[in-house]
């Protein structure tokens, strides 16, 4: 534990990949490997179960450094941060211990979520005697499932890979999968993922690193410039699903989400379409709720139903029926086929759809720049995104890396996304919250409110501020202004320690760490949709809001409508109790 923490620390302490890169490689180099397996599984996005609830772990801080809750949240408000307000309050350690992560992590953390409140808090306490103020930090981390540092998956691979002396492709397979919380890292499997052997064993139902697009930005009267002619890529609606890559190897299926989840029981009827495909068969593509007969995929909302229920009973399955649709085929007979130009590829995903007639594919879609950007136009309709464009002569790459043209040495991109733009709405600032980490001394979380119908003017939209102001109760039947979405990205720092000033100088009243402000500070917010929700007060949920601007130029009595975001959404947009407000 002792050398991940100064890991985590040495990281945490700097901005400079090279520097990160480095402090990675002392540790890989130095660790036992079974430590080092730990933390490669933490540094490259694992997520530790919560083991104990955090309010067990308050409450048992306050205990032993004495401190009553109310300044024990007083010092949580001006840090940002559990895991760190526990480390500063707690006294010193009496001990220190050389147990090693793994140790830790197998023997002492993972058992703990299977004990009584009061064992948990007898060893909790017994841990935090062992350690320093930042082990302390690194060990909450853990226990609490909220461990992260800034370092991401493909440094990590890096790290890994000029450590090891590996191509960092090579390491980047033999990683899938590794985060999952199936996982269970040791020492052998950290020397399989370092080994200099070129196939040092595998699990059959590994998948391969997806292949991620960039966005456009240029609009698309500059694509014959940038992108050359149409006829050089592959266009494809871009679907609006759970990405995933479907693996067929010694008669058993796999599903793996983008996130490197196995999912494979979420999608039964995806597992018996598998079924019929040849062994050694790879698939990557979208899965859907589709109904039979439908023109367009249901919305994204409708497979939220799946993702988010324990168990799937008939009623769901025949409520929101999924199907795999493929648009890339990796490998064949076995064969990893992603070294491939793309239209091979393609050639040979349309020969396995064609010999097995349950695999649908992604049609493809041909015309002019001018005639492909009219199509997109009709994305919304569709119940799609947007358009994918892959060229023709591109490998299916390994994450959101540039591809380098053979014949000119020029660095490419061979895969993008031309999204259509997103949904907006004018809405008012109503409550704010402050961040965390380095956000934590600023309101950066912001509701926003929208009116329930149209003001007649702006007297009485300043007639509802005023009282709002004076806490008087919304009239029933009158006019109001309805929360509707939170948001909490999308300005710069300058802009959020503007809006920062602005709330603490109209604050009408305080709920712990959130304040109500006086409506004034009116912004454009922009989501991918919307659904319909009984969750709500507004009867209506968002999907990944966030902020584009503020607007200073909009009056209060302007913001938008129930019926304005009422007459975005698309036919059948219904949000499940997972949906976020």
């Amino acid at each position: 534990m002792r050398r991940f923490a100064a890991l985590y620390a040495e990281l945490d302490a700097t901005t400079a990949t090279t520097a990160k890169v480095d402090a990675l490689k002392r540790y890989f180099a130095s660790a036992d490997p079974a430590d080092a397996a730990w933390a490669v599984y933490f540094l490259a996005g694992g997520k530790p179960r919560q083991g104990v609830p955090t309010g067990v772990l308050r409450a048992l801080a306050c205990a032993r450094a004495g401190i009553d809750d109310w300044l024990f949240e007083e010092c949580y408000q001006a840090v940002g941060d559990l895991a760190e307000t526990i480390a500063h309050v707690l006294p010193s350690a009496a001990t220190r211990s050389d147990v090693g992560l793994a140790v830790w992590i197998e023997q002492r953390l993972l058992p703990l979520r299977d004990e009584p409140p009061e064992i948990q808090a007898t060893r909790i306490s017994q841990y935090w005697d062992e350690l320093d103020a930042h082990e302390r930090f690194l060990l909450t981390k853990l226990i609490g499932g909220g461990f992260r540092v800034g370092v991401s998956k493909l440094l990590v691979q890096r790290a890994l890979a000029e450590w090891a002396g590996l191509d960092a492709k090579v390491i980047a397979q033999r990683m899938m999968g590794a985060t999952d919380k199936t996982a269970r890292p040791d020492a052998a499997s950290f020397a399989r993922l370092v080994s200099p052997d070129a196939q040092p064993g595998r699990d059959a139902g590994q998948p391969y690193p997806f292949f991620l697009a960039h966005p456009v930005e240029v609009p698309h009267a500059g694509f014959d410039a940038v992108l050359g002619p149409a006829g050089d890529w592959l266009v494809e609606w871009k679907y609006d699903g759970i990405r995933a890559q479907v693996v067929k190897r010694t008669g058993q299926v796999w599903i793996w989400s983008r996130g490197e989840e196995l999912v494979t029981e979420r999608f039964p009827e995806v597992v018996a379409l598998a079924q019929a495909w040849p062994d050694g068969t790879v698939l990557d593509g979208e899965i859907l709720v589709w109904s039979a007969g439908s023109e367009r995929p249901a919305p994204f909302s409708l497979l939220q139903q799946r993702i988010g229920r324990r168990n799937l009973t008939k009623r769901i399955l025949a409520d929101a029926p999924v199907t795999f649709l493929a648009y890339d085929l990796l490998e064949q007979g076995g064969i990893d086929r992603r070294e491939s130009a793309q239209h091979l590829r393609r050639t040979m995903l349309d020969a396995l759809a064609a010999a097995v007639p349950q695999l649908s594919v992604s049609p493809l879609l041909r015309g002019s720049w001018p005639e492909l950007a009219a199509l997109r136009a009709q994305s919304r309709g569709r119940g799609v995104e947007g358009l994918m464009l892959k060229h023709r002569d591109a490998a299916y790459g390994s994450g959101r890396r540039k591809q380098t043209d053979a014949a000119t040495g020029a660095t490419t991109l061979a895969w993008w996304k031309w999204k259509i733009e997103p949904l907006t709405a004018d809405a008012v600032l109503i409550y704010a919250q402050a961040g965390h980490g380095r956000r934590a001394s600023v309101y950066t979380d912001y509701t926003f409110a929208v009116w329930s119908r149209t003001p007649r003017d702006a007297a009485e939209a300043q007639a509802v501020v005023e009282a709002i102001a004076a806490r008087q109760p919304a009239e029933p039947e009158g006019l109001q202004l309805v929360a509707f979405a939170k948001a909490y990205g999308g300005l710069s720092d300058a802009e959020f320690k503007a809006v920062d000033r602005v709330i603490r100088q109209t604050t009408l009243e305080k709920f712990g760490p959130v304040r109500s402000v006086r409506p004034t500070l009116v912004f454009e917010l922009g989501f991918e949709g919307l659904s319909r929700s009984t969750r709500h007060k507004s009867g209506i949920a968002v999907r990944f809001p966030r902020m584009l601007r503020i607007r200073h130029d909009k009056p209060l009595h302007e913001v938008d409508t129930l019926a304005t975001l009422e007459a975005l959404m698309q036919p059948g947009d219904t949000a499940d109790e997972h949906d976020e407000l």
